[in-house]
C-alpha cells in the first residue's frame, strides 16, 4: 500500500500530527485499492456488482444472481455499500424431523450440542471430547457447580433423553479425560462410550476405532 500513496498521501500519514502513535494508526488503516466498483443496473432501481481483474474471487454468473447489492446512507450523510447474499445453507428450516438428525460436537462445540440436545429429543447424540464445564476445565479440583460458572454441560447432560455417543482420549492435554467419563456417567441413554487409549484432544480421528465405532453406532445401535 505504500507504494501507491501520493506525495500529499504521505505528508499527510507522516507530518499532521507528527506523532508516532498517530503514524502507526493512519498506517494500520490504509485501505487498499478496491477490487469492485457498484454500479446501478439499466433501471436505475437496483445495483450491480462488477469485480475488477484484481479481486481474489470471481463470482460466477450463478453466484450473481444470489447477490443483492444495495447502498445505505449513514446519519453523516456518507454512502456505505452493502451486499446480501442468499444462501440455502442458513435456512432455518430444511423440513428434516429431529429424530433423523444426528447432534455432533467437538470439545467446546459439546456445549451448544449439550445445550440443544436437552431441549430436543433428536436422533442422537456425539460428544467427542466434552468438558463438564469452562470453571471445571480451567480449576480442574472444583467439584461442584456454581452460579458463575459458564457452560455447565454437566448439569444440562442428564436431561438429554437422545442415545448419546461419548468419545473421548485418555491422554488428552486439553480436556482431562475424566470429564468425558463424567458426562458418559451422567447420560440417561448413554451408549457404550469409545475411549481411544494414548489418543489427545485432536488426534482421536487418526485412529481406526474412530471411524469404525461412528459406523456401529449410526448403523447398528439407532433405530
Amino acid at each position: 500500500a505504500m507504494a501507491t500513496l501520493s506525495f500529499p498521501d504521505l505528508c499527510r500519514l507522516f507530518c499532521c500530527p507528527p506523532c508516532p502513535s498517530h503514524i502507526a494508526a493512519k498506517l494500520a488503516f490504509i485501505p487498499p485499492d478496491p477490487t469492485y466498483s457498484v454500479m446501478p443496473d439499466e433501471t436505475g432501481n437496483k445495483y450491480l456488482l462488477h469485480l475488477t481483474d484484481r479481486a481474489e474471487w470471481q463470482y460466477t454468473d450463478r453466484e450473481q444472481q444470489a447477490l443483492e447489492v444495495f447502498l445505505v446512507r449513514t446519519s453523516r450523510g456518507n454512502r456505505v455499500a452493502c451486499m446480501h447474499v442468499r444462501e440455502l445453507i442458513f435456512n432455518p428450516r430444511y423440513s428434516v424431523s429431529p429424530e433423523h438428525i444426528i447432534l455432533y460436537g467437538q470439545s467446546i462445540g459439546t456445549v451448544p450440542t449439550i445445550d440443544l440436545a436437552k431441549k430436543y429429543e433428536c436422533g442422537a447424540v456425539i460428544l467427542h471430547s466434552p468438558l463438564l464445564s469452562g470453571l471445571r476445565v480451567a480449576f480442574p479440583d472444583t467439584k461442584r457447580s456454581w452460579c458463575f460458572d459458564v457452560f455447565p454441560s454437566i448439569e444440562k447432560i442428564p436431561k438429554v433423553t437422545s442415545p448419546v455417543l461419548v468419545i473421548h482420549g485418555t491422554e488428552d492435554e486439553v480436556i482431562d479425560f475424566s470429564h468425558g467419563l463424567a458426562i458418559y456417567e451422567q447420560c440417561p441413554r448413554a451408549v457404550e462410550p469409545l475411549w481411544v487409549e494414548g489418543a489427545g484432544h485432536n488426534d482421536i480421528e487418526l485412529y481406526s476405532q474412530y471411524v469404525e465405532r461412528l459406523r456401529q453406532f449410526i448403523h447398528s445401535e439407532l433405530p
